[in-house]
């Protein structure tokens, strides 16, 4: 869902515009809301195409209105749009005010959550909060999911490299009296805004939501999927909460939604031209790039004459950020065998120890 509000008062504000996908049945519900009066202002939020595709749009059919924004956000609007001079701009920064009659807009610098404009908006008289990206989730307004899910998968693909700066917003905002969260994506939160907030919390604070072991793995002909299968059902068997998954089928954003959530990670990787089977080469790439840290992690090899994959999985995962990397490295040459098996059980045991630590 690509969100966009608008608050009637004495003075109208438009909220954010949308995705150009959906140009025309925006427009379309602003003039139903809007009854044949003009807007006041524009308020952008976030510059991300998704959400600001109309910003040129709006001002050529309301040539009146007025754009609020920070300084980032002019420094950076034309390299989308071409807008008309004559079109006022009004910049506001840390705790500026907008009245627009009987609603108050404080105005809340959020940079790199997650682009460097970002800023959210609080209403007072309605104790409502626009925040942009924040408490958004993937997904459309009729679907039924749980939050979580979809919005653990949102937050860490996109904004997960940026915690401290989440946290830093969350410091902001912990004060204010929000009975509403109008985010940029997903539905509008009316209840639960508790829970939401520790959540982000958590995730900003790289901190994992749950003891278990997430095992990820990437096989060519079965070998590697063998052993992981057996390290899961080893750890299922001791009680230990094991989650399983093929970096070949599995779209790469859930593994990311997945690994920042678990304390303890697996993964299981074929060599391929000397290096890592490309899946899960992809993943930890990823995973890098979004700062993942504070794990720890265990390693299973394959190759049938010469495995590497250990080894570069481990350089990648020791250039991150806290990770504790299990020296019981398990290899494994094309199939499992006794020494396999061995290496498995000695590695299904650093991971007990490790979660009961």
């Amino acid at each position: 869902a690509y969100n966009s509000y608008i608050i009637l008062d004495e003075k109208i504000a438009v909220m954010d515009t949308v995705d150009a996908r959906k140009t025309e049945e925006w427009l379309d519900n602003l003039a139903e809301e809007l009854c044949g009066k003009e807007p006041d202002y524009l308020v952008i939020s976030h510059l991300e195409p998704d959400h600001a595709a109309n910003i040129q749009l709006l001002c050529e059919k309301y040539p009146n209105i007025t754009l609020v924004g920070n300084a980032k956000t002019f420094a950076m609007l034309p390299q989308f749009f071409e807008i008309d001079e004559a079109i006022e701009k009004l910049v506001v920064k840390e705790g500026d005010k907008l009245s627009l009659g009987s609603h108050s807009l404080t105005f809340i610098m959020a940079p790199m959550v997650h682009w460097p404009e970002v800023m959210v908006t609080y209403e007072e008289s309605e104790k409502v909060l626009f925040s942009a990206d924040a408490f958004g989730k993937f997904g459309t307004l009729d679907c039924h999911e749980s939050w979580a899910c979809e919005a653990r998968r949102y937050y860490f693909n996109i904004v997960g490299k940026y915690g401290a700066q989440t946290l830093a917003l969350l410091k902001k905002a912990a004060g204010l009296d929000m009975h509403l969260l109008c985010p940029l994506h997903g539905p509008v939160w009316r209840k639960d805004i508790a829970v939401f907030v520790e959540k982000y919390l958590t995730w900003g604070a790289y901190v994992p939501e749950q003891k278990g072991v997430l095992i990820v793995y990437g096989s060519v002909y079965g070998g590697t999927q063998n052993a992981a299968e057996i390290l899961a059902a080893k750890l299922s068997e001791k009680g230990v909460p094991a989650v399983l998954y093929d970096a070949s089928v599995t779209h790469v954003s859930y593994l990311v939604s997945e690994a920042f959530r678990y304390s303890h990670l697996v993964f299981a990787a074929a060599t391929y031209n000397n290096d890592i089977f490309t899946p899960v080469e992809t993943l930890l790439t990823d995973l890098k790039a979004h700062a993942l840290r504070n794990r720890t992690v265990g390693l299973i090899q394959n190759g049938s004459w010469a495995p590497q994959s250990g080894k570069k999985m481990r350089e990648i995962l020791e250039s991150m950020q806290n990770m504790t990397v299990l020296p019981e490295t398990v290899t494994v040459r094309s199939t499992v065998k006794e020494d396999s098996l061995t290496e498995i059980d000695a590695l299904c045991g650093a991971l007990i120890a490790s979660l009961r630590a």
